[in-house]
């Protein structure tokens, strides 16, 4: 099934379930101070003078806060021959600024009984820790140090441009499923950014020098380029205060936003083979649909969102019962649509089929699902069922301190401004039948797919033995 969530979110949810709860403190006198601020949701915003976003979302149910940093830059800001560049600067942050030497954010985080990671994205690359909250002015001083202060080094990026081409190679040359994704990606795209790969292409990491790394440092890590975000046992007048003592004495840089980047119409069906040694074959389709940055009409991204639900949300979903149980043609099949992106984007389907069935089956089996949507609506039951489910995923989304500051991340970072949190579940709730039916008819039609079939080949040839990666590089993102 395709995850609507990104791999770090789900990682986290599951690392932060469980968390005790505790008294909530009163908030009169801090919404008296900053009433303005205050949205219905209970976040709290500011604005530096030098242009850097805060978000405060408090939550007393346990001591912890959780602190992210999130830069506007990612995959899909880069160019032809750099790609991978955001990536390769977000494992570079770890080594050392004027002030600490390389590594040892990370051991006064852990000495501090804290965690901390980062991650990049296609349209975002953002930095984290969760500590008590009583230690949390350790994380905005040091971060606010790496904004300005990081000291780039030969040496360290040798060794560390080697860590991620044999992380490039486990998570991705290594798998058949995301060597497919990617060459899909490449295919789906003519001249949108999103055709690149987050990690970049092995060709480029090749070439890539300390120089591209330190040039896109100077043009993206600026306080007028980031968003901090804080969420959890946490005082928001204080926050305010530590960010202006740490953050607003930054000096804001002159952020030229990139061109934009449109993907050109698609006029007619793509479709790529991927051979590859693999024990079963793999289905990728994805078609053009818009997302919350460039709607139209902006109903049609909550539509599309009810669609995939519909289509794939949980065992009662069309793609399970009919596909999964019913006929048994697939082993697995979902789909999954993410409205909070930069640019265009896809709906996607994936699947295998299961044994004695073949990949034309199951992409006819597939598209007679569309077909079948597209006549008729969706019923009353699959929708209450849909919107049931979005209202309890809400609820509980709030038990994880760090997805709460995720989704404010995300939205602010994509451009989509973070107060469409506070849209999403009544929008969700207003989608009739109708709406749903009338974007599978609009988006899921033949001129705008991409299809990718991942080819078995035969995995008895010996792969070839590859040295160990340099040792002491930062651990995967």
């Amino acid at each position: 099934m395709i995850l609507k969530k990104s791999g770090a979110v789900v990682v986290m949810m599951v690392l932060l379930s469980g968390l005790s709860a505790c008294q909530t403190k009163p908030e009169e006198t801090i919404q008296t101070k900053l009433k303005s601020s205050v949205s219905e949701s209970g976040v709290y915003s500011f604005m530096l003078e030098n242009g850097m976003k805060v978000l405060v979302k408090p939550d007393h149910r346990s001591p912890v806060a959780v602190s992210q940093v999130w830069y506007k830059v990612g995959s899909s800001y880069e160019y032809d021959g750099i790609t991978g560049v955001s990536h390769a600067l977000e494992h570079m942050m770890f080594k050392g600024t004027r002030n600490l030497k390389s590594g040892e954010f990370s051991e006064i985080i852990a000495a501090n009984g804290g965690s901390e990671n980062a991650f990049t994205g296609q349209d975002y690359t953002a930095y984290f820790q969760r500590i008590s909250s009583d230690r949390l002015e350790l994380c905005l001083q040091h971060e606010a140090d790496r904004m300005r202060n990081l000291q780039l080094n030969e040496d360290e990026f040798k060794k560390e441009i080697e860590v991620i081409k044999e992380e490039r190679r486990s998570r991705t040359d290594d798998k058949p499923t995301s060597l497919t994704y990617e060459r899909f990606n490449a295919a789906a795209f003519i001249n949108s950014s999103y055709q690149q790969p987050i990690i970049g292409w092995m060709e480029d990491l090749n070439s890539m020098h300390l120089d591209d790394l330190s040039q896109w440092y100077k043009t993206w890590y600026a306080p007028n380029n980031a968003t901090l975000v804080v969420a959890g046992d946490v005082d928001p007048q204080q926050i305010k205060a530590w960010a202006e003592k740490y953050f607003g004495v930054l000096k804001a840089s002159r952020i030229i936003p990139p061109k934009p980047r449109r993907e050109a119409k698609q006029m007619g069906e793509r479709r790529i083979t991927v051979k590859l040694p693999a024990k079963v074959p793999y289905l990728l389709m994805g078609y053009k649909v818009p997302v919350m940055n460039t709607a139209e009409d902006e109903k049609e991204i909550y539509a599309l969102e009810v669609l995939a639900g519909v289509l794939d949300g949980g065992d009662s979903s069309r793609l399970s019962q009919y596909l999964v149980r019913e006929t048994e043609i697939a082993t697995s099949a979902g789909a999954g649509y993410n409205p909070y992106a930069r640019q265009q984007t896809l709906f996607l389907f994936d699947g295998s089929p299961r044994e004695g069935h073949s990949i034309n089956e199951l992409e006819a089996a597939i598209k007679k699902q569309i077909l079948v949507i597209q006549k008729k609506p969706p019923s009353i039951q699959e929708l209450n069922r849909v919107k049931a489910q979005v209202l309890s995923a809400s609820v509980y989304e709030k038990d994880s301190v760090f997805y709460q500051a995720m989704q404010l991340g995300t939205l602010e970072t994509v451009g989509v401004g973070w107060q469409k949190k506070d849209e999403y579940l009544k929008k969700i709730q207003q989608v009739t039948a109708q709406q749903v039916q009338a974007v599978a008819i609009k988006y899921l039609q033949d001129d705008s797919l991409t299809v990718a079939t991942l080819d078995p080949q035969s995995t008895s040839t010996k792969k070839q033995k590859r040295s160990k990666p340099a040792a002491g590089g930062r651990r995967g993102h």
